[in-house]
């Protein structure tokens, strides 16, 4: 697969010098651009913290930016879907220019004093640069306080909307972050970086409870998570426990993290009972539900990866293994198969548990048919499985194999690349409200990447705290990892999902500031730096 490269707009000058002084304050030498910008720069006027947290395995915490008299409150009035469609239901965050014009003129009749600004969208490996959209905002404020007050007197006009803080529009560089940055250095670690769950897929764990109980050094979050699953081709140790979303960035470990790839991959799941096949459309997920999209077959509304949507599937032949622990119970067909795929019942409804080392098979639809006419006790049915890179080429599923496919991709052969249509961040149809909060604007991030040392990095940055640190937009946190010297880097799960923790004599902490109130959240999987284990 031919790939193409398109730089987003780079950072200030004082934010690569801030995270050149973040990298030569470690004990490892900084990237080449990193050193060529401290050269040209000021030092930053206090010093990051650098602790080793094993020998090879270096954390770094630097804060990057500052907040200015620009980083102000506002109110963020909703747009109709539709040009003509009521404003006292809209939902969209930004539309055409005639719409936004719209209501600003129903606005100004109401008293207020409203402004219409552009939202750009920044340049991608297959999007060239643009106009996402127009918006509607009230106000300049000093305090969320004062930015909800007026918030309740655009709502009792009959409109709607929200606040938001400005520095979280995606477009300032100079915006405050906490930057968070793990170092493997396998010329000197001795263990490994590979990924866990919790007892069974089919639930969530804490970070911090997974670390504690496989005694990792450190760790962060990995995959999004569905149905309190992971959500995504998810290969761990080989086994294939994740179905793919067609053709989205995942990254690939073997031996142990020492090799770390990211690419684009597919997936292809065959069931064979005698002469007859069948597609499998999923494995240890939910049946007609098709998180991120994506599919093999018969999906909708699209086939296409749509991040963060839901399509589905009306007709789907979906694969159980052990690992998710009680399948889901309801309406269509199911085979149970013993470790030797040898067919040991074929219930009328769906819900058996997995016989140990065996799997069962659920149908929907028109595919459940098609299981009670080829699936019967005492035969054999026979999966065949095959993974794919972004050039069609396969991929050995070996015993230290692991793909993680989360997206998108930041970094390629050294260059930012983010495939944001590809991968579905940049979502079809006239409404781009998905695309403007998620990918353009400022959140939490977490990233992995490698870089031409070989040395993996673990990268967390805090977002949605006003003052505190913003967070990043993709094109941003692309950025951001080349500049810490990744050749291949990928976007991990983030939002409230970020979190990064090191465990040292005092047990397991968390090294970032997650979003959300309640603190760490409950994770499908993370990724996991281990001790090699004593002989």
């Amino acid at each position: 697969m031919q790939r193409k490269f398109l730089s987003s707009p780079a950072p200030s000058p004082s934010l690569l010098s801030l995270l050149a002084a973040a990298l030569l304050a470690t004990a490892t030498a900084a990237s080449p651009l990193a050193q060529s910008v401290a050269e040209a720069a000021p030092p930053r006027p206090a010093a990051p913290r650098a602790t080793t947290v094993a020998p090879g395995v270096t954390l770094t915490s630097t804060t990057l930016g500052e907040k200015d008299a620009d980083d102000r409150w506002t109110v963020h009035v909703h747009l109709p879907a539709v040009p003509e469609g009521p404003v006292g239901s809209a939902a969209t965050a930004l539309g055409p220019r005639a719409t936004a014009d719209r209501v600003a003129a129903a606005l100004r009749e109401k008293g207020f004093g409203p402004r219409v600004e552009r939202v750009g969208s920044p340049a991608f490996a297959d999007q060239r640069p643009g106009t996402l959209g127009w918006t509607v905002r009230i106000g300049s404020y000093e305090d969320a306080a004062a930015a909800e007050a007026e918030l309740r007197r655009v709502r009792a006009a009959g409109f709607t909307g929200s606040t938001r803080y400005t520095a979280q529009d995606g477009t300032d560089a100079r915006a405050p972050q906490k930057v968070h940055v793990l170092r493997v250095d396998f010329r000197t670690f001795d263990g490994t970086v590979g990924t866990d769950f919790g007892p069974t897929l089919n639930g969530t764990e804490k970070l911090t409870d997974l670390m504690a109980s496989t005694g990792a050094l450190a760790g962060v979050n990995g995959q999004w998570f569905y149905n309190n699953a992971p959500g995504g081709l998810y290969v761990k140790d080989g086994k294939l426990l994740g179905s793919a979303t067609q053709g989205r960035a995942g990254i690939r470990l073997n031996r142990g993290g020492r090799s770390a790839d990211v690419d684009t991959y597919t997936a292809r799941v065959t069931l064979r009972a005698g002469a007859a096949s069948a597609e499998v459309d999923g494995v240890n997920r939910l049946p007609g539900e098709v998180w991120n999209c994506g599919g093999v077959g018969g999906d909708l509304p699209t086939q296409k990866p749509q991040h963060d949507m839901k399509c589905t599937d009306a007709s789907e032949l979906v694969r159980f293994t052990p690992e998710w622990g009680k399948p889901p119970s309801g309406a269509g067909a199911e085979a149970v198969l013993d470790s030797r795929g040898r067919v040991t019942a074929v219930n009328a409804s769906r819900g058996a548990g997995v016989p140990a080392g065996g799997s069962t098979v659920q149908a929907i639809g028109d595919s459940a048919d098609w299981l009670r006419t080829h699936a019967a006790v005492g035969s054999v049915l026979k999966f065949t499985e095959q993974v794919k890179d972004g050039r069609g080429r396969p991929v050995p599923l070996t015993p230290d194999t692991t793909i993680l496919q989360v997206g998108p991709s930041l970094v390629r052969d050294g260059k930012v690349s983010v495939n944001a249509r590809g991968d579905g961040v940049v979502h079809e149809g006239p409404d781009q409200t998905f695309t403007y909060n998620w990918t353009v604007r400022a959140n939490p991030r977490s990233m992995v990447g490698v870089d031409d040392r070989g040395r993996l990095l673990l990268v967390v940055v805090d977002g949605r705290q006003a003052g505190y640190s913003e967070g990043l937009g993709i094109a941003q946190a692309a950025q951001l990892m080349r500049t810490l010297g990744a050749r291949e880097a990928m976007n991990l799960d983030g939002g409230g999902s970020s979190v990064m923790a090191t465990a040292g004599s005092g047990g397991v902490g968390i090294v970032n500031r997650p979003s959300d109130a309640t603190g760490q959240r409950s994770l499908g999987n993370v990724l996991l730096v281990r001790a090699r284990q004593a002989r």
